[in-house]
């Protein structure tokens, strides 16, 4: 997955952990597209400031991702609705008892997660 997007979702499930501060700045790096230099001059701090901060975030970000998982229950959640979606159009086409089977094992899944 590419880095940014990965970011994105992180920061979807868990940015409201980060304090205020590192909130706006990693939303200037990931969502505005904003340089290193351009945010270091609007927060007053330095390149390196901003690099460290958001690497910190990087990090903090991956490790409640590591204990909790929801980025990833959410991927496996989103897959699994997909499958029984295209399992539902089959059974509108054919009607066939057997493929509403595999849908309800499916939401099983869904359930169990």
């Amino acid at each position: 997955m590419e880095k940014i997007v990965w970011q994105g979702l992180l920061y979807d499930f868990y940015g409201e952990l980060l304090t205020e501060h590192q909130r706006q700045i990693y939303e200037d790096i990931v969502f505005h597209d904003l340089s290193l230099s351009e945010i270091a001059q609007e927060q007053k701090i330095t390149r390196q400031g901003v690099y460290d901060l958001v690497k910190r975030c990087d990090r903090i970000l991956e490790e409640y991702e590591e204990k909790l998982h929801l980025v990833e229950k959410f991927q496996e959640t989103k897959k699994l609705a997909g499958q029984i979606q295209e399992l539902l159009y089959k059974y509108q086409e054919k009607e066939d008892a057997s493929i509403l089977l595999q849908a309800g094992k499916l939401a099983g899944r869904i359930v169990e997660i």
